[in-house]
């Protein structure tokens, strides 16, 4: 009796240091998502053409933003396993590597970005998107090194458990990024009217002011202070760096194969008309900002199960991963219950769900949500069994198998779902959920594996 009250107490305990974590992680998540969600319902605003183009832009954008910011996202596990072990000199070595990483990402990232218009052009994409594309590149590329060292510093503060400021940072963010996309993209108080390439432009301000002000804040908090990264910064630590690429790599490779089926379906929505891809941004970027709660879950699990990690304490390791896992589960159901009976609705927010011209795009973007609302479940699952698997630095495997669940399961089925099966759109999107599913059956199995392997943990890969 006395072993399951203890039992009881200890998860309600880390219940609560989760919660403590995941609510400011996943409610910055959600503001810096509502950036995109207030741009698509622009774009909408600006017409079914500059809508696609948006969308087209966006995704490609994010799917280069998510794989580097893999990379980045190295430093919390190892600040977290640090932190739980109580080496505060590796601490500000890891960060301070972290920094660099960030810069030497950053340039070619750049140059990548502003070329981004031709690989569209390769893959098929209407030149009249891409054309309109093209000027939302042109500006937003500015602002790749701040929003990458804002990922490498939350990742940062989130292992040293002093999360709670992201939010108000990301808030103001976003609100400046929402009126500059207002004054910029429609021409008001005076600025010319820039459309796609005003929403480039104040997304890239805001990157800038997110970034300064939290630098700022870490550089002046009583706790975070005491961590003096920004000193020695010429030094370089090739066996650090070195680590967190090791970690990073995988960690961005596995982006890179679940946001590039995404991105991959995006460009064959591309295929089936303008029509279709605007249909597919608005089930889209309804689902994008759900999935931020899991993702910003996702962090503070990887902060928790690598404190645990780093303390050697595994059974508190395998009760963090499960915490985060049934906590998602419960926000999933949630979102998906009202994404099923509020689908027109939804719909309604980025179209004129009564205009004549829009009567095709909603036709095709109601069913597309309602399967859309169905993989909610897995997609947070998968999302948050990940990160639990990031805090154990076991990132080789997961990759392998994100391989085979994104691209050999759902791109593969997708495909032939979409064409040769002739179900299109809506073919496309149970095809990549379906994927997503087989990813958060197996990513859940391999923590519980691993986790089970009670005091042989040696996971780093």
């Amino acid at each position: 009796m006395v072993t399951k009250v203890f039992a009881r107490s200890q998860i309600g305990t880390e219940v609560g240091e989760f919660l403590k974590l995941a609510v400011p992680l996943a409610s910055a998540q959600v503001a810096q998502a509502a950036v995109g969600f207030v741009d698509t319902i622009m774009m909408g605003h600006l017409g079914a053409e500059t809508l696609a183009a948006g969308g087209l832009a966006s995704t490609t954008f994010q799917l280069l933003l998510n794989t580097a910011s893999g990379l980045v996202m190295a430093v919390s596990p190892l600040v977290a396993e640090a932190y739980g072990s109580g080496q505060k000199a590796r601490i500000e070595q890891i960060a301070r590597q972290g920094l660099w990483l960030t810069f030497f990402l950053g340039v070619p990232l750049m140059f990548a970005i502003g070329h981004l218009d031709a690989v569209l052009l390769l893959l098929r994409q209407p030149v009249s998107l891409v054309s309109l594309a093209e000027r939302y590149f042109h500006f937003i590329l500015w602002g790749i090194f701040p929003v990458l060292g804002f990922a490498m510093l939350r990742g940062y503060v989130s292992a040293l458990s002093q999360a709670h400021v992201v939010t108000v940072i990301v808030i103001i963010g976003t609100v400046f990024n929402i009126a500059g996309n207002y004054v910029l993209g429609f021409g008001k108080l005076g600025f010319p009217r820039m459309e796609l390439a005003g929403l480039g432009l104040a997304s890239g301000l805001s990157f800038w002011l997110m970034f300064l002000i939290f630098l700022l804040y870490i550089l002046k908090h009583p706790q975070l202070r005491e961590y003096r990264f920004l000193q020695a910064l010429h030094q370089l630590k090739p066996r650090i760096l070195q680590r967190l690429v090791t970690i990073g790599v995988a960690i961005a490779v596995t982006i890179v194969l679940e946001y590039g089926m995404f991105a991959a379906i995006t460009f064959l929505m591309g295929i089936l008309g303008t029509e279709a891809l605007a249909a597919h941004q608005t089930a889209y970027q309804t689902a994008t900002i759900i999935y931020m709660v899991p993702l910003g879950m996702s962090y503070a699990v990887t902060a928790r199960v690598a404190q645990r990690f780093g303390k050697r304490d595994f059974e508190g390791v395998r009760r963090a991963g499960y915490v985060g896992i049934a906590s998602v589960a419960t926000f999933m159901v949630l979102t998906a219950i009202v994404l099923i009976l509020y689908r027109q609705q939804v719909v309604g927010i980025y179209l004129d769900i009564h205009h004549p011209d829009n009567a095709n795009v909603i036709r095709l973007a109601v069913p597309i949500l309602l399967i859309s609302a169905l993989a909610q479940l897995l997609d947070g699952i998968q999302r948050v069994a990940m990160g639990a698997l990031y805090g154990l630095q076991d990132t080789r495997i997961p990759m392998l198998l994100s391989g085979f669940a994104f691209w050999g399961v759902g791109l593969t089925s997708g495909y032939l779902l979409g064409f040769p099966l002739g179900l299109q759109g809506v073919g496309l999107w149970i095809g990549q959920s379906i994927g997503v599913a087989v990813a958060g059956v197996i990513f859940v199995w391999r923590f519980h594996w691993l986790t089970a392997q009670t005091g042989k943990m040696k996971v780093k890969n």
